[in-house]
């Protein structure tokens, strides 16, 4: 791990883009003639082309290319897209620097502009839904993307709030991509997130606070220089019940870190609370966590002259603003959407999730020690509470028995104030965002669910869980998503020894949540840390799976106790749990025509047996004619309750899994991972009488 300086981040963003396979084939083909291999035969224009045939609106772009040496990377076979700026467009960008010409540019420069404005896959305007593209760019950057309106109020994508793509000249096919004219060159700042913060005048309270407080020397990790992806070979494995191929399972391409702020601005602290200083943010921060923490409004170190003491209300309250991991968009804050481009029209939206009644949520760390945020894409019309169908709210809880709405996140960063650096990004939230007796006591005393991609915050920091196409997951090619195989010391809090620790991507008419899973393979003894919980007692979790035949058998700890007799993963809800075929209930037309009162029982039956089935939120989807499967209803789609027990909110809890199939049982031991949920026993203490825990 390194602490950067302004000049070595640059170098290690150019480092981190040419570490990738990818970009890898930039580099072997940026000669004059590119490998003979990657040739294509073709009767149009390809990229190359379309730059050089153009040069009287094109030709300065065209320079930086041919600077960068990387024209011949698009003369040949690829699917790309290349946001081309005007000449107009490179003109004002050398005028803001002082320069006259592209000849006064470095070389250094052209590679940086050039592989800002070309990413390794194919993207029409129609496809830019989201907030931000879902790949990367060549400089492993993300570009933001919001709809928006041109000098002649035609409806186009703007990206990073300042470059509109040309209507008239949009979505412009080559023989190798797709062409993006664009009227201004895109800029991304190589700085540090801390130092982007700094340079906006609206958010100089939270920046001083930043500082003040020491957390500043926290978000300074930038990347592992001493990952190298290089020493490990791809593996090959079947997944799951398939046998008829096996699947590759790539090392990640870089091991960056990252952070994510949620700020708020002066003029909102001054005009909601009369907050004008550091002092003042001070006192609201007493106001907040003497009522958490009032063991510590006695020490030494709560005071104002002590800013930088790990139990001083300012620095828990800038702490708990920012999350372990880069979000680039909103769009990594909750479950990925599936684009009706990619899907049938019939369940668009959050992957596997029914969003008429649950709002896709995620679950994340932040840098107050054992302390969580939770993010809601707003989709359940009844519980809108005048807030905006699609919006982003942290910690908001709006149902029968809590009405808190939370903070929104604004998902806009064009307001004339760069938002996104080399290790983070920042959004404004329109409220003060903090884990005060409410959240802890009464919006967070709920079940907490996540998917194990949100439990390992590496995963989206480093772009893990791109969704790629869930129709073609017995494809390899890497276009269409990819699997990881993750080397031991990748994930913070993960020890494991003689096995592979594999995630397979998003895959269609999968029965899993979020149609994605980690798999172990082998003679395993794996641990990882427990998401904590917001508050001391007893809480029972749950670790959500399908059951498969080519799968083994594993110990389960907690803390190192064992918990009951080994969970064999191919035991199914109808036959092994002893529900029995006739009891089971298979159908969802049966399920939903139950009373309260028959849920009820067949709740508690379940319960009985430390087992759930699966939320009747969750469906699986073939992604071409819209039918859909309830995994509720699936008999192999199990909830298995691991432990109840008594958690401490101030520790770390570790679950262990430890191999005990009979020599190599099913497909190598398999043993798999979905998802998990800690629950509390305000949720989970129902004996079938009274209220019952929803099956959301």
């Amino acid at each position: 791990m390194r602490r950067n300086n302004i000049f070595k981040g640059f170098l290690g963003g150019l480092l981190i883009a040419m570490l990738t396979p990818l970009n890898t084939l930039i580099l072997t083909s940026c000669s004059d003639e590119p490998d003979s291999e990657y040739f294509y035969t073709f009767t149009g224009e390809m990229m190359s082309d379309w730059l050089k045939n153009r040069p009287e609106e094109y030709s300065e772009f065209t320079e930086i290319v041919e600077r960068a040496g990387l024209m011949s990377l698009l003369a040949s076979y690829g699917h790309y897209t290349c946001f081309a700026p005007s000449n107009d467009a490179v003109d004002k960008f050398l005028r803001g620097r002082g320069l006259s010409s592209v000849s006064q540019l470095s070389d250094a420069d052209c590679d940086t502009i050039a592989r800002t404005h070309l990413v390794s896959y194919m993207y029409t305007t129609y496809d830019m839904i989201g907030h931000k593209l879902p790949t990367v760019n060549m400089m492993n950057r993300y570009l933001g993307t919001e709809p928006g309106f041109d000098n002649d109020s035609n409806a186009v994508i703007v990206l990073e709030g300042m470059a509109h793509i040309k209507f008239d000249l949009k979505d412009d096919s080559v023989e190798n991509g797709v062409m993006q004219p664009i009227d201004m060159v895109v800029e991304k700042s190589n700085s540090y997130i801390a130092d982007i913060i700094r340079e906006n005048p609206k958010i100089s309270i939270f920046y001083k606070a930043l500082v003040s407080t020491g957390v500043i020397n926290d978000v300074m990790l930038v990347e592992d220089e001493n990952y190298d992806p290089k020493k490990y070979e791809d593996y090959y494995t079947t997944t799951g019940a398939s046998e008829s191929n096996k699947k590759r399972y790539e090392v990640p391409d870089t091991k960056k870190y990252g952070y994510t702020f949620f700020v708020e601005t002066d003029s909102l602290l001054e005009a909601k609370y009369g907050i004008k200083d550091i002092k003042g943010l001070y006192d609201k921060a007493c106001e907040i966590y003497d009522k958490v923490y009032p063991q510590d409004i006695s020490a030494p170190g709560h005071s104002f002259e002590n800013l930088t003491d790990s139990v001083n209300p300012l620095r828990r309250f800038i702490q708990y603003h920012i999350l372990n991991m880069i979000a680039a968009g909103p769009d990594d804050l909750t479950p990925l959407d599936v684009p009706s481009t990619v899907m049938s029209e019939k369940f668009t939206g959050a992957i596997s999730i029914d969003e008429t009644r649950i709002n896709p949520s995620d679950w994340h760390y932040t840098l107050l020690p054992h302390k969580m945020i939770k993010v809601d894409r707003i989709t359940v019309a009844k519980y809108l509470g005048g807030c905006k169908s699609g919006d982003y709210y942290i910690n908001r809880r709006y149902d029968e028995k809590e009405q808190f709405l939370g903070q929104r996140i604004d998902p806009t960063d064009n307001d004339g104030y760069k938002h996104d650096g080399i290790n983070g990004h920042y959004f404004y939230v329109d409220d003060i965002v903090a884990f005060n007796i409410d959240v802890k006591e009464r919006i967070h005393n709920q079940r907490i669910r996540m998917d194990f991609n949100t439990i390992f915050p590496e995963f989206i920091t480093n772009n893990l869980r791109i969704l790629g196409d869930p129709r073609q997951w017995d494809s390899n090619e890497e276009k269409y998503g990819r699997n990881w195989q993750f080397p031991e010391g990748y994930l913070d809090g993960v020890k494991f020894t003689n096995c592979k620790f594999l995630w397979v991507r998003p895959r269609a008419l999968a029965d899993i949540y979020m149609w994605d899973e980690f798999d172990l393979y082998g003679d395993y003894d794996f641990s990882f840390r427990l998401p904590p919980v917001p508050f001391d007692g007893e809480w029972q979790i749950r670790l959500g799976f399908t059951a498969q035949s080519t799968r083994g058998v594993a110990q389960i700890y907690i803390d190192d106790v064992p918990q009951g007799i080994p969970l064999d993963m191919t035991w199914d809800l109808a036959t092994d749990y002893y529900i029995g075929e006739d009891d089971y209930i298979t159908s969802i037309s049966t399920y939903d025509g139950l009373s309260d009162e028959d849920k009820a029982e067949y709740q508690k039956e379940l319960k009985n047996l430390g087992v759930y089935t699966y939320p009747r939120t969750i469906f699986r989807n073939d992604g071409n004619s819209g039918n859909v499967g309830w995994d509720c209803v699936s008999k192999i789609c199990i909830r298995r309750v691991i432990s109840q027990t008594y958690l401490d909110s101030t520790k770390d809890h570790y679950m262990r899994l430890r191999v005990a199939s009979y020599g190599s049982q099913g497909n190598k031991n398999e043993f798999a991972l979905d998802f998990l949920e800690l629950v509390p026993k305000s949720v989970f203490g129902t004996d079938g009488e009274g209220d019952i825990e929803d099956d959301l």
